[in-house]
């Protein structure tokens, strides 16, 4: 039997014996139609188009079309990310009738021109007529129908109340519960649909030192927005619980009263601050914050930096005010108080059922 010499990788068939043909004779000498039969120290060339040459060349091919699936596929799940964390699309809508307004979008998270730009559009201007006179407050919308939380004294003895939001449209909110212990309040705006919400967050993790957003209508000024830390938990503080307790307590703090300029009373630490809180008071455990607050914000929100509530500003220090009982209103001095959001939470049933009034 002929050996057949062929180098490795070659192809072979056993339906096919003929011996390939060589171009070169043995000496090296070029020449044609000479068969190869197998003669010691010649190689047959190889196949021209080996059949393992053509798998090889397919396989980049391939490789290259996964690649490219992978990355559309990729690419379309990054793009439907982007939309719902800048809430576009269907997956800005909540359930529960809730639209996530408050969603702080992934390139400016931790940033307070993030949160502003996502929490705004929830916080309302609160202007409530009486026959005192008039007062400004402000309001956190938790439903895309118009329910508001706010300050019970920003809304105590209001014979009309007009609420004014982020887009300038005005409703007319009705009181749906007071609950003056805890100076909290829900009013529920008249014919209203499809509103940015806020998301309550958990005041129970909240520490020392961290960054917080205020929102509200200081002096009348819509949407105004500073920031802070969180400077103490737990304070104490007593505040009036209807504008009934001082004849020169004015309706509220954080409200403008026309003709009056006096300004929601608190205590601490055995002292009155902003005139007299009277007779029937009542105390919770705040939030200390050195985030602006001025009057007006009383009822608007105290924010983390992901865009959550974690409370609800009630009362703030105004030293002239209270040093010479002119009733002149000073600037904010950094000693800010907010009613804690889980004390709000627990007490939302209440509200909503109207109990508490």
């Amino acid at each position: 039997m002929t050996e057949n010499l062929r180098p490795s990788g070659a192809h072979s068939t056993d339906q096919d014996p003929t011996p390939y043909a060589s171009p070169y004779a043995d000496d090296g000498t070029a020449h044609t139609g000479t068969a190869y039969a197998g003669t010691a120290g010649g190689y047959p060339p190889p196949p021209p188009y080996a059949p393992t040459s053509r798998r090889r060349a397919k396989r980049p091919v391939a490789l290259l079309a996964a690649v490219a699936l992978a990355a559309g596929v990729i690419g379309g799940g990054t793009a439907t990310l982007v939309g719902q964390l800048n809430g576009g699309g269907s997956a800005a809508a909540g359930s529960g009738g809730a639209v996530n307004g408050t969603t702080v979008s992934q390139s400016s998270k931790g940033t307070v021109s993030g949160v502003a730009e996502a929490v705004s559009p929830a916080i309302v201007e609160i202007g409530a007529a009486s026959s005192s006179g008039n007062s400004t407050g402000s309001g956190v919308v938790i439903t895309e129908d118009g329910e508001i939380v706010t300050n019970n004294h920003v809304i105590s003895g209001a014979q009309q109340i007009q609420v004014t939001l982020s887009t300038g449209k005005t409703y007319t909110a009705d009181v749906v519960g007071t609950d003056p212990d805890k100076d909290l309040a829900l009013i529920k705006l008249r014919d209203a649909s499809g509103l940015k919400t806020a998301t309550l967050g958990d005041s129970s993790q909240v520490k020392v030192g961290d960054q917080v957003v205020a929102i509200g209508s200081p002096e009348g000024l819509t949407g105004t927005v500073t920031s802070g830390i969180v400077s103490a938990l737990d304070r104490d503080v007593t505040v009036a619980k209807d504008d009934s307790g001082s004849s020169d307590q004015g309706q509220g703090q954080g409200q403008d009263r026309q003709g009056g300029g006096q300004q929601w009373p608190f205590e601490f630490g055995g002292q009155q601050f902003n005139g007299d809180t009277g007779e029937e008071t009542t105390t919770y455990k705040a939030l200390q914050t050195d985030a602006s607050l001025n009057p007006g914000n009383s009822g608007g929100a105290l924010i983390n930096m992901d865009g959550e509530i974690i409370g609800i500003n009630s009362a703030m220090y105004a030293p002239s005010s209270s040093a010479s009982g002119s009733g002149s209103a000073a600037g904010s001095v950094g000693l800010g108080f907010a009613i804690p959001v889980n004390t709000l939470k627990a007490d939302l049933d209440t509200l909503r059922a109207g109990d508490g009034s």
